[in-house]
């Protein structure tokens, strides 16, 4: 295993568990008073709801679409790199249910039912992480890895800072809910990128 992502494993590590402590804690003022001013009364806004959808669309669509193309036009590369960002969604996934179910947390309109107004209330009632940011940046984060252009790497997380915001617009989630997504996501893609360069000894 390198070093990089030695360290970005320890430092995801790291952030979540700071996160977990912090919440239990009860150490979470910041949190509420930030959402409380970013999500409206009526967050009924199409835009927010559609950013916050496309993680999905996009998370994988992306793969999907990046294996299609390389089988029609016989591209290795671009089969593997859709195994890459594939990779980082189905780790990203499976780490984001773990801890929800480790963590335990309540979703913010379940808490304060009086001062956060979801526009949809789910019957998913764990809060951290959230799923939708980190599938958004695993995605981001993968897209950045294999191609390493600022025009691709920067239109690829502006995308998923907006989904995140997204999620707190919509009432979904706390802000740590997505600092915490977003930990998840770009950790995922990492661990993807090194195990597809490990089974398939692409340099």
């Amino acid at each position: 295993m390198n070093k990089r992502f030695a360290f970005v494993a320890r430092s995801i590590v790291a952030l979540v568990a700071l996160l977990s402590v912090s919440l239990h804690a009860g150490a979470q003022n910041w949190d509420i008073n930030l959402l409380k001013n970013i999500n409206p009364d009526n967050p009924t806004s199409k835009f927010w709801r559609a950013t916050s959808t496309s993680s999905y669309v996009l998370g994988f669509g992306v793969p999907a679409g990046l294996f299609v193309a390389g089988q029609l036009s016989k591209d290795r590369d671009a089969k593997l790199r859709s195994y890459d960002i594939a990779g980082s969604v189905i780790i990203g996934i499976a780490i984001t249910q773990a801890s929800k179910i480790i963590i335990n947390r309540e979703r913010p309109f379940a808490k304060y039912p009086n001062d956060v107004h979801p526009y949809n209330e789910t019957n998913d009632n764990k809060s951290m992480p959230s799923g939708h940011t980190s599938l958004a940046f695993s995605t981001a984060a993968s897209l950045g890895i294999i191609y390493k252009k600022w025009y691709i790497t920067v239109p690829a997380y502006m995308w998923a800072t907006s989904v995140g915001y997204s999620r707190l617009y919509l009432g979904a989630h706390y802000p740590s809910d997505v600092i915490g997504g977003a930990a998840v996501g770009i950790g995922s893609a990492y661990l993807s990128h090194w195990l597809n360069k490990k089974l398939f000894q692409r340099k």
